[in-house]
């Protein structure tokens, strides 16, 4: 038996094959245009049956990274047809996501955000309000450098999705925990920019305690530039790339 199958034993193969393939393609391993191996090289390959392949193939098809055509093969397609929102095609870009990609992440956070808080701030229940206020006490006593930090921020950003009343947003809580989880791992700042977040997140709270979509819309889109360029200079990104133009 493979590395592949005795670690994985418990886990359905072609999930599994889904995803060794699958990170292979959004690392760049496999690029747009490539081939994929032959189902028998693969198959000898990953020490894997041909319905756990087939399976494992249709899955990733699904998620719009691979077509398959008579007598050319499978390919993988164009970035740009790849399904970006879904879970399994966010976390294959962990656990080191290329920068772009992480401020493509960011980018479309400037763009919801903003309009959630202020959607959460008219909307919000009570119950909803303490949910908030508890995920923010939450951060306050996580300790620096640890999980805690990007779990309880986690928190805090997927209550003011819930808190908008919109099933749509509170669809969109993956695409926040991968940018999370992303900039946590690919940061350096430490205590300090944990510290540092911390009276922006409290505005944001406050501008929805206060039921006041504007300022609750103006605090959370400053809260992520903040954070973009912070990670953005961590990166060495300053001057070279898009995250100069951080203007949303």
């Amino acid at each position: 038996m493979s590395s592949m199958s005795r670690t994985y034993a418990r886990r359905s193969l072609h999930s599994i094959v889904a995803h060794d393939l699958g990170r292979r393609i959004v690392t760049g391993q496999l690029t747009p245009g490539d081939n994929l191996p032959t189902e028998a090289q693969l198959s000898e390959t990953l020490d894997v049956s041909r319905t756990a392949l087939r399976e494992a193939i249709k899955i990733l098809s699904a998620k719009g990274l691979i077509e398959s055509r008579p007598k050319t093969g499978t390919r993988v397609k164009p970035r740009h047809f790849w399904n970006l929102l879904d879970p399994d095609v966010l976390s294959w870009h962990f656990p080191e996501p290329d920068p772009a990609f992480l401020y493509g992440l960011f980018e479309t956070r400037l763009i919801i955000e903003p309009n959630t808080a202020a959607m959460a701030a008219e909307r919000r229940s009570d119950a909803q309000l303490e949910t908030i206020r508890k995920a923010y006490i939450g951060m306050e006593q996580a300790e620096p450098g640890t999980e805690a930090v990007y779990l309880t921020d986690l928190e805090f950003h997927q209550a003011i999705l819930d808190a908008s009343q919109n099933d749509f947003m509170k669809s969109l809580g993956m695409l926040i925990e991968s940018a999370l989880i992303g900039s946590f791992r690919m940061s350096s700042g430490g205590p300090k920019a944990h510290v540092q977040s911390l009276p922006s997140h409290k505005a944001v709270y406050q501008a929805i305690a206060d039921r006041d979509p504007d300022e609750a819309r103006n605090v959370m889109r400053q809260l992520l530039r903040q954070t973009m360029m912070q990670l953005r200079d961590e990166l060495g990104m300053k001057g070279t790339t898009d995250w100069d133009r951080i203007t949303l």
